[in-house]
C-alpha cells in the first residue's frame, strides 16, 4: 500500500472552494495533531527487492528475504543529540568529555511515499517542537540498501541517534580490530580510532580497555547472514542491547547527513564478498610474503649473523624484518628506535649491500616507517618553512606531546606533504633496497588540528589518517615495485579494506593475560576477517612487558604457523625475551627443544603455503578471509556464533590454539561432520559437539574436515 494523507470528514457535500480551504486546513491538522483513522504507511519493495514497511505508529523496517536488515521500532524513530565537547589527546589515547547534553526523539510519522525509486519517510517531534528527520531508502544494487538520515532542527545538531530494533536473534560481529569477543551483543562502545593500549587492562601502562583500538570501523555483520554499514568518519557510539535488551542504538557525530549501508547476503560470506565490492579488497600478494619472516635487532652484522644462524639450523625462512634500520634509542629499560626517515650508517654502513646480498639468496629485507615528525630531528625545519605540517588554530606547525619529545604530522590532505613524505619512501626501496615494511602509527591526528582541505580533523581527518597513511606508502610502493612488496599497518577505518595490504594487528603484551595478552590475538583476527580484511598478522610473541617465556613463545609459535604471515618480533624488551633459538637464560636443553619447536612449526607453516597462496587468489576476488570465523563456513550452525578462539583456515583445517598458561588440553568445538586430528594419528572426532582435547606442547589441536593430513603430521 502506498502513502495515502486523508481528512478524518465526510467532504462529498461542500462546494469545492470550502471544500479546498477544509481540506487544506484539514489537511495542516493531521500534520500537527495526527489523524488516528489516516492510513500512513507504506508497504513496497525497492526495485532491488528489498521490502519497505512503515506502520502508522512510525514503526519502521527493511528486509530483504528472511532477513530483518533494519529496523526502527514503534515510537523511536531517530534522535537528535546535542552537547558542548572536551577532547583530551594524551599519547594517542583520546578521552570525549561531554556537558549540556540534550537529546530529542524524532518519531512522530508524517508520510511514507516513494519518490521514483526511493521510498522517503518524514517524522516530525511529538512535543511540537522545531525539528523533522527524513529517511531516505534506496535500493542501491541488488545486495545493497542505503538509508540516509536527515535531520532539520532549529538548534545545533551535535550527533544523530540511530535507536533500531534488536530481537532475540540478533549478534553483532566484526567490528575492526576487536580484542574481547566475537559477537558484541551487550556490549557498548565508542568507535574512534586510537592506541589500543599497552597494557590496557593493566599492565606497563594504564591505559585504555576491552574496546580501545588501533583499527575500530563502523559496520557489523549478523550471524543469520546481512551487515550494516555507518558510512562515516566521524566517530561512531554503539550501544548494543546493553542498556535496553530490545535496542541497539548507534549514534553518529557531527550534523549528518547519516548514511547505512545495508548489506543482504544472504550468507555471512557474502556480506564480506559485498562489502569488499564496495570498500575495495588487496590483491594476492607474492608467495615469499606468506614464508616465515624473523624479527631482528642490532645492527648489518646481527642481521647477517641471524641469518647465517637460521640457514646453519636448517629453519626455513623469506625475510629478515629489521625496524632498527633507522637508529637504536634505548626507552628505559627496553629497547626502542629512531622515529625519522633516514638510514643509521652507524647501524647498517652498508645497507644497500645488505640488502643486495640477501636478494642474491632469494631473501627479502623489510624495514619500518611512521609518519612522526619529531621537532629536534631533521625532517621538522624543512618541512616546517614549506607549510607541510598539520596546523593548529594560530596557523603554527602543531606539536603534539609524544613520549619522546613535541612531535608533528605531516599534512597527508597537502598534495606537496604527499610528495615530500613519498621522496623517502621511494629512497627505501629504490635507495636501500627494501622489499616492504611495517606502516606504523596513525593514529594520533589531533582532533582539533588545521588541515590544507579544510575538512574537520575531529569529524573527518582523524579516522580518515589511517587511510592516507597506508594509500602513500601502498601507492608509492607499487609505483616502484608492482605487487612484489610487503607492507603491514595497524591503524584503520573503514575503506582500509582497499588501502591496506596487511594488517598486523598491535601491540599484545607478551603474556597469557586475557587483557591485552596471547588470549586476545584470535579474537582480533577473527574480527578483521569479518570486516573484510584478508590477511592479518600478529607478534610472535608479544610486544610490550615480558620478558616473554619459553612456554609463551612456543605457543605463539604454534598460532603462528597457522596464520597466513609468520612473523616474529623480538619485542620491546628484546634483551631478555625468549626467541627462535632460546633466549638469555635458557640452558642448552631448552634452546635445543625452542629452535627443534619452531624450526618444526616454520616447516609446517611451508607446507601450508599453496594453501595460503589458493585462499588469497580466493580473497582477491571475494575478501573472504584466510582465518576464518566459524560462522562463515558453518552459517547455520547457531553455536559458532559466540565461538571467538578457534578458527577455519580456509574450509578444511579446524586450528584451535592453546593460551592458557600450563594448559595440556582445550576444549574444542566441532561442527558437523568427522574431523581428524593433523598431527597425532587415529585421532577423529564426530560434530557437532564440544570435546576436550589433549594438547601438549607442539600438538597443538588442528583438525582436518575432509582427511588426515600425514603431510603435516610427518614434518620434524
Amino acid at each position: 500500500m502506498y502513502a495515502v494523507r486523508m481528512v478524518c470528514m465526510s467532504v462529498s457535500c461542500w462546494s469545492p472552494r470550502v471544500l479546498g480551504l477544509l481540506l487544506a486546513l484539514a489537511g495542516l491538522a493531521a500534520l500537527a495533531t495526527g489523524c488516528s483513522d489516516a492510513p500512513l504507511g507504506f508497504d513496497g519493495a525497492l526495485p532491488n527487492g528489498a521490502q519497505v514497511t512503515v506502520t502508522a505508529d512510525g514503526a519502521l523496517q527493511i528486509t530483504a528475504g528472511e532477513h530483518p536488515l533494519f529496523a526502527l521500532a514503534a515510537g523511536r524513530g531517530v534522535v537528535a543529540h546535542q552537547f558542548d565537547t572536551m577532547v583530551y589527546q594524551r599519547t594517542g589515547f583520546y578521552t570525549f568529555e561531554e556537558t549540556n547534553a540534550s537529546s530529542a526523539p524524532i518519531a512522530q510519522l508524517v508520510s511514507a511515499e516513494r519518490e521514483e525509486d526511493d521510498v522517503v519517510v518524514r517524522y516530525r517531534r511529538a512535543d511540537g517542537e522545531a525539528g523533522t528527520a527524513t529517511l531516505r531508502v534506496h535500493g542501491g544494487g541488488p545486495s545493497s540498501t542505503r538509508v540516509t538520515i536527515t535531520i532539520e532542527d532549529a538548534a545545533r545538531l551535535d550527533a544523530i541517534g540511530v535507536p533500531t530494533h534488536c530481537d532475540a536473534e540478533a549478534s553483532f560481529l566484526g567490528f575492526g580490530a576487536q580484542y574481547n569477543a566475537a559477537d558484541q551483543r551487550g556490549e557498548a562502545f565508542p568507535l574512534f580510532v586510537q592506541e589500543q593500549g599497552i597494557g590496557r587492562m593493566g599492565g606497563l601502562f594504564l591505559a585504555g580497555n576491552a574496546h580501545t583500538t588501533y583499527f575500530p570501523m563502523p559496520y557489523h555483520m549478523d550471524a543469520r547472514g546481512f551487515g550494516v554499514v555507518f558510512d562515516t568518519f566521524a566517530r561512531v557510539l554503539v550501544d548494543l542491547c546493553k542498556t535496553e535488551a530490545d535496542v541497539a542504538s548507534f549514534r553518529v557525530d557531527g550534523p549528518g547527513p547519516v548514511e547505512i549501508v545495508l548489506l543482504h547476503g544472504p550468507t555471512p560470506g557474502d556480506v564480506v564478498q559485498q562489502l569488499g565490492d564496495r570498500y575495495g579488497r588487496p590483491m594476492a600478494p607474492e608467495t615469499w610474503v606468506f614464508e616465515p619472516w624473523i624479527g631482528v635487532q642490532g645492527g648489518q652484522q646481527a642481521a647477517l649473523d641471524e641469518a647465517a644462524a637460521l640457514d646453519a639450523a636448517d629453519v626455513p625462512w623469506s625475510a629478515l624484518w629489521a625496524q632498527d634500520w633507522v637508529g637504536f634509542q634505548p626507552l628505559a629499560n627496553f629497547d626502542d628506535i629512531q622515529y625519522h626517515w633516514n638510514v643509521d650508517e652507524t647501524l647498517y654502513p652498508d645497507l644497500p649491500g645488505l640488502t643486495a646480498g640477501l636478494h642474491a639468496d632469494g631473501k627479502r629485507f623489510l624495514g619500518y616507517i611512521n609518519p612522526f615528525v619529531e621537532e629536534d630531528r631533521e625532517h621538522f625545519a624543512p618541512m616546517d618553512e614549506l607549510g607541510l605540517l598539520i596546523e593548529n588554530a594560530d596557523g603554527e606547525s602543531y606539536l603534539i606531546n609524544s613520549y619522546k619529545g613535541p612531535t608533528s604530522l605531516p599534512d597527508l590532505t597537502n598534495p606537496a606533504a604527499r610528495e615530500h613524505v613519498a621522496g623517502f619512501i621511494t629512497a627505501m626501496m629504490s635507495t636501500y633496497g627494501m622489499d616492504g615494511w611495517m606502516a606504523d602509527f596513525a593514529e594520533w591526528m589531533p582532533t582539533d588540528a588545521v588541515l590544507s582541505n579544510g575538512e574537520s580533523a575531529l569529524l573527518v581527518e582523524h579516522n580518515r589518517y589511517p587511510l592516507r597513511w597506508q594509500e602513500l606508502n601502498h601507492e608509492t610502493a607499487r609505483g616502484i615495485a608492482g605487487n612484489d612488496y610487503a607492507i603491514f599497518s595497524r591503524s584503520g577505518w573503514l575503506g582500509s579494506q582497499g588501502t591496506t595490504q596487511i594488517v598486523w594487528i598491535g601491540d599484545q603484551e607478551a603474556d597469557f593475560l586475557p587483557g591485552d595478552g596471547l588470549p586476545t590475538v584470535v579474537p582480533a583476527l577473527l574480527n578483521l576477517g569479518l570486516s573484510g580484511v584478508p590477511y592479518a598478522t600478529h607478534d610472535i610473541a608479544g610486544y610490550s612487558g615480558g620478558p616473554s617465556t619459553m612456554e609463551l613463545f612456543m605457543r605463539w609459535t604454534e598460532l603462528g604457523a597457522f596464520t597466513s604471515v609468520m612473523r616474529t618480533h623480538e619485542g620491546l624488551n628484546a634483551r631478555a625475551n625468549w626467541s627462535w633459538n632460546g633466549g638469555p637464560t635458557a640452558t642448552p636443553e631448552e634452546a635445543a627443544d625452542t629452535l627443534a619447536h619452531f624450526r618444526r612449526f616454520a616447516r609446517i607453516h611451508m607446507a601450508l603455503v599453496p594453501t595460503f597462496e589458493a585462499l588469497a587468489e580466493e580473497a582477491a576476488e571475494t575478501s573472504m578471509p584466510i582465518l576464518r570465523h566459524l560462522v562463515l563456513e558453518f552459517p547455520d550452525d547457531p553455536d559458532v556464533i559466540a565461538i571467538a578462539d578457534q578458527f577455519m583456515l580456509g574450509s578444511d583445517l579446524l586450528v584451535a590454539p592453546v593460551v592458557t598458561e600450563g594448559a595440556v588440553a582445550r576444549e574444542v568445538y566441532f561442527p558437523a561432520g568427522q574431523w581428524h586430528h593433523a598431527l597425532r594419528a587415529g585421532e577423529m572426532y564426530t560434530g557437532p559437539g564440544t570435546f576436550t582435547v589433549a594438547a601438549p606442547i607442539g600438538e597443538p589441536p588442528v583438525f582436518s574436515r575432509r582427511s588426515e593430513r600425514s603431510d603435516l603430521r610427518e614434518i620434524e
